[in-house]
């Protein structure tokens, strides 16, 4: 195939992820930054409220694994459809729902379709860049997310004030149908070439024996904590702390997406051109470490958005480099399956950061302490960044000798 038709259609894929990921992290996304209304509304207190982001986030990470090995066996285009139209389904009845304990079920399956989504759509895009682009390639991927939580938050609060959150979230949800069956339209897989080794469970199980796995696994495990952790719970923050209407907050939160959008593209380009992802990973998470315990000590509201700022452009800039490493090692052919293991780890830690901050907010009286942890945890992270470097540079070493 010549290159200008391969670009073509990575471009056509790339738009179609695109747009197939906007409605989706829509209604997710609408979750945190409507919470303080939901809670009102279900009559919930701040633990409750973490345990519908962990709710999701359970399934999700359970069926991390499963997703990755089907994406490897049957190909990722119908798993990634079959996700998008069962996570928007269950976000526009969620937006019919009235009681705690139906919502913390919703969520529950809903985790389920949104692991169909991630494993296969990060293989499916990957395949169609080259080796030496391909952290580049994983750092276009979360586009669609991030542009939806713009989106969401410039005009969701508009949408609330006129019509309230229901009609907000259940609007988003008709559009993300509608992004479903566009992506079923459009969307292509990359034809294989030549013949190919069907993988089994087994090759699943091999990955639990790689040591870099693991430590991928535990970088991962910091790295999604500390994105939910400060996503899920900013927009409390600035509107119970800081004093903020919801719409205010929406616009705050508009402006940390787009440094993040933005900064995971440059962050996967970065790292190819350095070579050098764990570089990348432990420069990215010593800023998160700073700027995560300002978010609490700033009260200056000009202050606290230049810490959100810097904070918003680091809190993925290592997404593709992190994704990257076990691909690079462990090569194409289980794509799906080692980086349905990584996500697995990193909606673990999602899951214990979402619901432990509410825990401690509601304990001690102050967000303080659960953004304190987090810039804890990034400081371990900082130690576990320097030895994948080495297991790296090691493994890849071995494979140099291998092929000499």
């Amino acid at each position: 195939m010549k290159l200008r038709s391969v670009l073509f259609l990575s471009l056509v894929l790339f738009s179609c992820l695109v747009i197939a990921q906007h409605t989706p992290a829509l209604t997710f996304g609408g979750i945190a930054l409507f919470l303080p209304l939901i809670r009102a509304d279900l009559q919930m207190n701040f633990a409750q409220a973490g345990m519908l982001s962990a709710a999701s986030t359970l399934t999700y990470a359970l069926g991390q694994i499963p997703a990755g090995f089907l994406s490897d066996r049957f190909g990722p285009k119908r798993l990634f459809f079959i996700g998008i139209l069962g996570s928007t389904l269950l976000s526009l009845n969620f937006g019919l729902i009235h009681t705690f304990q139906f919502a913390v079920i919703n969520q529950l399956v809903t985790g389920v379709f949104r692991a169909l989504m991630f494993a296969p759509g990060l293989a499916l895009l990957a395949s169609w860049f080259p080796p030496e682009r391909r952290a580049t390639a994983m750092g276009l991927y979360v586009v669609g997310g991030f542009s939806g939580n713009i989106f969401l938050s410039l005009v969701g609060p508009l949408l609330v004030n006129q019509y309230g959150w229901r009609f907000t979230i259940v609007f988003f949800s008709i559009a993300g149908i509608g992004a479903a069956l566009l992506y079923l339209a459009f969307g292509k897989e990359k034809p294989r070439e030549g013949s190919r080794q069907r993988v089994g469970m087994l090759d699943a199980f091999r990955l639990f024996k790689y040591e870099i796995m693991w430590v991928c696994g535990a970088i991962q495990f910091i790295r999604l904590g500390v994105v939910v952790g400060i996503n899920f719970w900013l927009p409390s923050l600035l509107v119970a702390d800081r004093g903020l209407s919801i719409q205010e907050a929406g616009f705050v939160v508009a402006m940390g997406a787009a440094f993040t959008v933005l900064s995971n593209v440059m962050g996967g380009y970065v790292s190819d051109r350095l070579r050098n992802p764990p570089l990348v990973i432990g420069g990215s998470l010593a800023v998160i470490a700073c700027t995560s315990t300002l978010l609490v000590l700033v009260h200056s509201i000009p202050l606290l958005l230049v810490v959100i700022a810097i904070n918003s452009m680091f809190l993925q800039f290592y997404f593709g480099a992190l994704f990257f490493v076990p691909v690079e090692v462990l090569g194409l052919r289980i794509a799906g399956m080692s980086t349905g293991f990584s996500n697995l780890f990193a909606n673990i830690g999602a899951l214990t950061f979402a619901y432990a901050l509410g825990v401690v907010k509601d304990r001690a009286g102050t967000f303080t302490w659960g953004f304190v942890g987090i810039s804890v945890a990034c400081v371990v992270g900082i130690m576990l960044a320097f030895v994948l470097a080495r297991i790296r540079n090691r493994a890849l070493a071995a494979q140099q000798q291998r092929m000499t």
